[in-house]
């Protein structure tokens, strides 16, 4: 069908689109051809990904046939395949007829549409001077409804569809895009019915993750036009987001009740939770997330929330396979991944007749919340209501165990040095509750004048100022040291401590380390204890390493492939770098959570807050965390001062910068031939507590930005990996 270039352009319209309906659609090669054509041009995957403004994950999964590629990129995308193939035609096979013109298969039955895999459609070629449309003719939502794939062997068949879905609303169909590609029609036409919809049809949730434990609730994340479709606003009102929730009267609600429904305690939020009390043992729960009511902090997920549907249930997917569902913020799903690997309680054995109990489970930190001895209270708490109004608690009545913030003016050696180096220790929190023995069910015990004992975990009153970092001990052999150009210890200024104070089980543990006798006065102590954190650091850290794994950087690398692999990684596939992020986060901010303090206007010290009736208010094991993490930090400083002279000129947390005669970590860490460091200090690797490159400057850099601050002591860890005062802090 030719068009006369004189015509009414809305007329070649018009014929352009009668022409994609009796040709059923533009013509996609073949998956496999499609894998020829942009390997034939020299592109990459990862190539190909940006130039479509989509993921690496899509294009193979277009390469392999898994899915295909839907409009805005659908149209662009046919039309490079099509220039590729003028460029490197086919070869011909032996005995192929050489015409310019192969003769068509015959036609095929065409099998529906679906947003996630539409068919190639077997037909010849057609002459045409038109560019292919936009947008393709879209079927009806039966149409497009993707049958729901067998579960893997051993796979729960309650859960086949993967643990969430992303709900959206195309053409006026509801579509609910999960993991795996896998794209289901949604009926439901209210909020209730999609509720009833998930728990009846869609086969979303996941596997407890302890025998003693609950199934994942199934997670509905709602895009806005799905927002629109279910009568619920795209964004929240400044008044409803401060208060983290819709009114009680909104109609929504009002919805939900009459189909007698419930929500829980914080309503209808960027995080909801919609259920009805269990029925024959069966949880009938859905989780909501809403992105676009700021539910993905973008501190741990980036731009998640501006994904595409399949995109984003992608990312969503792939954390909750590695760590679990999300219940809220990372934060949130931190304590809850503690949680789920040690469940408070469990059944007992049958009783006399037949019946079984819910009884504590050994090694959880059971169900019942424990208020902590006054040294680990936060301000306001009640333990501490008797406090005059604005007292202010010293190292002397409360435990201060934080991160390192400490920095040092530059020697003279340092200022002739042509580089500051920064070292960043990977996943340092998680690293510090690897191993970490923390108190569980039962309270503290007071003991005055105790024997000091690092195998229990607790809070010490004791002096440690008498520890002098000039000499102590390295292994098990005194050693000189220039204890002016390192961090104390014991306080997080890094300044030495000038009396008494309150420390976790772990810092006075180290005093003693170093080769010095300790006489705690008195301390707060739990006998019952455990390494409650272990399975959960190991979860996260195979999360970790699988995520790094896919950016292309694995675990067997030497420290230059290392180093030479973390180049640019996270660019490699941005969706798993988002991953990569909300793990991190999970660490950083569930340990946070242990200790989470009062918000909102209405609490006054000495009230409870909602907190505080949560098992996992636990300022204890998060004060016993970083105190391993911080003293770790400072054994692997001596161990390198120790051995090489070299000495940081500041610390950040878990962040190191180093003066050094070259731009890499590989010129402050030393190693031999043989790939050996220096045993007990820094290494170089992907592993949690190994290190990476944070960034590298130059003593005149330091030197200005000190001026411009007017701050001699301003900590350059905090800006060696951006430059400037402007950027974030450095470290996870």
């Amino acid at each position: 069908m030719s068009m006369d270039p004189k015509k009414d352009p809305r007329e070649e319209a018009l014929f352009r689109a009668v022409e994609e309906l009796l040709a059923g659609g533009p013509v996609f090669p073949e998956p496999a051809e499609r894998s020829r054509l942009r390997e034939a041009a020299g592109v990459t995957q990862a190539g190909l990904a940006r130039v479509l403004e989509t993921s690496t994950q899509t294009v193979k999964n277009w390469e392999s046939g898994r899915s295909e590629p839907r409009p805005p990129r659908r149209a662009p995308y046919l039309a490079l395949l099509e220039g590729w193939a003028k460029k490197y035609p086919a070869p011909r096979t032996a005995g192929a007829p050489a015409t310019d013109s192969p003769a068509p298969p015959a036609p095929a039955a065409v099998p529906p549409e679906t947003p996630s895999e539409q068919p190639v459609v077997a037909a010849a070629p057609r002459p045409s001077t038109t560019r292919p449309t936009s947008a393709p003719r879209r079927p009806t939502a039966t149409a497009r409804k993707t049958p729901a794939k067998p579960a893997a062997a051993g796979a729960d068949p309650r859960f086949a569809n993967g643990p969430l879905a992303v709900i959206t609303v195309e053409d006026g169909a509801v579509f609910a895009y999960c993991v795996g590609g896998l794209v289901l029609d949604v009926p439901a036409t209210s909020l209730p019915a999609l509720v009833e919809w998930t728990l009846a049809e869609a086969r979303l949730g996941a596997p407890r993750l302890d025998g003693s434990g609950r199934d994942a609730d199934p997670l509905l994340v709602l895009t806005p036009a799905a927002l629109g479709y279910y009568g619920l606003p795209v964004e929240l009102t400044d008044e409803e987001r401060l208060a983290g929730r819709l009114p009680a009267d909104h109609k929504a609600i009002a919805q939900i009740e009459a189909a007698e429904w419930q929500l829980t305690r914080r309503g209808l939020g960027p995080w909801a939770r919609i259920y009805r009390p269990a029925q024959g043992g069966r949880r009938l729960c859905v989780q909501l997330c809403i992105p676009s009511w700021r539910a993905l902090d973008v501190r741990s997920w980036g731009h998640a929330a501006e994904l595409p549907p399949a995109e984003l249930a992608r990312v969503l997917g792939l954390y909750a396979s590695r760590v679990i569902t999300p219940r809220g913020s990372t934060a949130v799903t931190g304590l809850e991944l503690m949680t789920s690997l040690h469940p408070p309680t469990r059944a007992s054995a049958a009783d006399a007749e037949g019946r079984r109990h819910s009884v504590h489970n050994p090694g959880s930190l059971g169900k019942d919340p424990m208020d902590p001895p006054p040294c680990e209270a936060v301000d306001g708490h009640p333990v501490l209501a008797d406090l005059p109004r604005f007292h202010v608690r010293g190292p002397e009545e409360k435990v201060f165990e934080e991160a390192f913030d400490w920095a040092r003016e530059l020697t003279d050696a340092e200022c002739m040095a042509p580089h500051l180096v920064g070292i960043d220790v990977n996943m340092a929190f998680g690293a510090g509750a690897n191993g970490a023995v923390v108190g569980l069910a039962t309270p503290p015990v007071h003991v005055p004048r105790p024997a000091f004992d690092p195998a229990v975990p607790g809070s010490w009153l004791v002096d440690l100022s008498h520890v002098d970092l000039s000499r102590v001990l390295v292994g098990k052999q005194w050693t000189q040291l220039k204890g002016e150009l390192l961090p104390s210890p014991f306080t997080p200024s890094g300044e030495t401590p000038t009396g008494p104070a309150w420390y976790a089980t772990p810092t006075v543990a180290y005093a003693v380390e170093l080769g010095y006798d300790v006489t705690p006065i008195e301390a707060w102590l739990r006998p019952d204890a455990g390494r409650y954190l272990d399975a959960w650091y190991k979860r996260l850290r195979d999360a970790y390493i699988a995520t790094m794994a896919d950016l292309g950087v694995g675990e067997k690398l030497s420290p230059a492939e290392y180093l030479a692999a973390m180049d640019g990684y996270k660019h490699r596939d941005p969706e798993a770098a988002i991953v990569l992020d909300a793990i991190k986060g999970t660490v950083k901010f569930g340990l946070g959570k242990l200790r989470e303090k009062a918000r909102g206007g209405n609490w006054r010290p000495g009230q409870p807050w909602p907190a505080l009736a949560r098992p996992t208010w636990r300022p204890d094991i998060r004060d016993t965390v970083i105190s391993r993490t911080r003293t770790g930090m400072h054994r692997k400083m001596v161990a390198l001062a120790a051995a090489t002279g070299r000495y940081p000129v500041a610390v950040l947390s878990d962040c190191a910068v180093y003066a050094a005669q070259g731009p890499s970590p590989l010129d402050v860490l030393p190693y031999t031939a043989a790939g050996k460091t220096i045993p007990g200090s820094f290494r170089i690797g992907v592993s949690p507590g190994m290190v990476k490159h944070e960034g590298t400057r130059t003593p005149l850099w330091a030197e200005q930005l000190r001026e411009q601050t007017q701050d001699p002591l301003l900590n350059l860890a905090r800006y060696i990996k951006t430059g400037g005062t402007t950027g974030p802090d450095s470290g996870e």
